[in-house]
């Protein structure tokens, strides 16, 4: 392909991309195939010649495009969102035309230092001090696992990478039971194991662990000869949105001089909202390392994760590998790979940025307490639906419900009206029961879309009861 034909190819995806857009609450929001059916479609080998683009572009459209759940969609409620404001689209566009590596600043100084920049205009607009510095991870996963590495690392006096974990003892992790499922996979990867993740019960209206039960554990381990290695806190679980009192897990990090990561993955990015910061974000500048997802709830495209440090030293002493290929030569400047597992690195801040500048803080605003005040509605209208209850009250836009029947009643109607295409909503478990999760936070959903999963569950409801 030439640039003139890339050109006009290009000028021929856009105008596709804003009509599937335009279009999009037309289309069924989860994909209506069959496992292994698009994969059915396509040849079993390579081809050995060239084809057309018109023909690729057309199986794209025949074949691809049927098997797409639509996360754009404006009734998608299902897990949390991942957003693509149309900005964060051009400034990808950017970056995939310019297709730079970005490990190091000589090798890209401009993504490099909009980088530095970009994270401190969010850690402005979530009220954090100025002694945060970060770095953007890929997901939420990579900046939580950096983490629990950093924690062993700290636990075993920085020896655990030279040495190997061998006879180090059992490290021991804390976290409340609704942490995210990366969390314990951070623990397998980093070599402590899951035996050593030690759950707390969440309590209370905001399903947060308990404070004393947390110290009391800690106290366990300490006499039985474990190494407490670090506590990881929640705002915003992703399965009832459980959320931590972080003033309390402070003090007993602090009590215990323990390395402390905050997972807001989610919820972090109503942090924009200055009441809302009032309510949930007590005492967060004592944390160590924070992540949130601006590629969730804040509308820059997938993928793009946050983790401020309040000291980047112990991560870089965890992390920083420098072969003499990778030495800078001159002045002092920052190289990200340093902060982070993988060394390549895409220009990510390029669509914070353009999503920032185009929206400004005021427009994310707005569409956060818009999310946050639908949710309340809806959840109301849903409990008033007869014989249904709701399990967990609105935390943020997330809340879940029961309809009448046992947990395979559940499922049921969950999987009826995924089928129907209308909306999307997923099922969750909580205390022991299989829920129904309702989470509003697609980045141009209305509160027409959003009332209308009362109205399309009540009328799945009557149809299969």
């Amino acid at each position: 392909m030439n640039w003139d034909d890339f050109a006009g190819w290009s000028k021929h995806i856009a105008d596709w991309g804003a009509e599937y857009h335009k279009t999009l609450g037309d289309r069924p929001v989860r994909a209506q195939t069959k496992p292994g059916e698009i994969a059915a479609q396509l040849p079993a080998s390579p081809p050995d010649q060239p084809e057309e683009m018109a023909a690729i572009l057309q199986d794209f459209e025949d074949i691809v495009m049927p098997g797409m759940t639509h996360w754009q969609h404006p009734r998608f409620f299902a897990y949390f969102p991942a957003n693509a404001a149309p900005p964060s689209m051009l400034a990808e566009q950017l970056v995939n035309t310019v297709a730079a590596q970005c490990m190091l600043w000589q090798t890209s100084p401009a993504a490099t230092e909009v980088e530095g920049l970009m994270v401190d205009w969010m850690r402005q607009a979530l009220g954090l001090a100025d002694h945060f510095a970060g770095v953007i991870q890929d997901s939420a996963s990579s900046a939580s696992l950096s983490a629990v590495l950093t924690m062993r690392e700290r636990a075993t006096g920085f020896t655990g990478n030279r040495e190997g974990m061998s006879g180090k003892g059992h490290l021991r992790v804390y976290c409340s039971d609704q942490v995210h499922s990366s969390i314990d996979r951070a623990c397998w990867v980093s070599g402590i194991g899951q035996e050593n993740l030690v759950k707390i019960p969440g309590t209370g209206a905001r399903h947060g662990m308990d404070a004393e039960a947390l110290d009391a554990a800690i106290k366990a381990d300490i006499i039985a000869g474990h190494t407490p290695a670090g506590i990881i806190a929640i705002t915003g679980g992703t399965g009832v949105g459980g959320c931590d009192d972080l003033s309390s897990i402070i003090k007993v990090a602090k009590a215990h001089d323990l390395y402390t990561h905050l997972d807001a993955a989610w919820a972090g990015s109503a942090m924009i909202c200055p009441e809302i910061r009032e309510e949930f974000w007590q005492d967060v500048d004592a944390f160590d390392s924070i992540v949130f997802n601006p590629h969730k709830w804040l509308g820059a495209q997938f993928d793009c994760s946050i983790q401020f440090l309040r000291d980047a030293t112990p991560q870089l002493n965890t992390l920083k590998i420098e072969p003499e290929y990778l030495k800078t030569t001159g002045a002092a400047v920052t190289n990200y790979s340093e902060w982070t597992i993988p060394l390549g690195r895409r220009f990510r801040a390029l669509k914070l940025w353009f999503l920032i500048r185009s929206y400004g803080l005021t427009g994310l605003q707005t569409r956060i307490r818009n999310h946050v005040q639908w949710a309340h509605e809806l959840c109301e209208v849903i409990r008033e639906i007869d014989g249904f209850e709701i399990s967990t009250d609105p935390v943020l836009s997330l809340f879940s419900f029961r309809c009448p029947g046992d947990d395979a009643m559940q499922q049921r109607l969950v999987d009826a009206i995924n089928d129907d295409g209308r909306i999307y909503l997923t099922q969750g478990a909580f205390q022991g029961r299989k829920i129904i999760r309702v989470q509003v936070g697609q980045f141009d959903t209305t509160r027409d879309d959003v009332m209308a999963v009362a109205s399309v569950t009540q009328d799945i409801w009557e149809s299969i009861k």
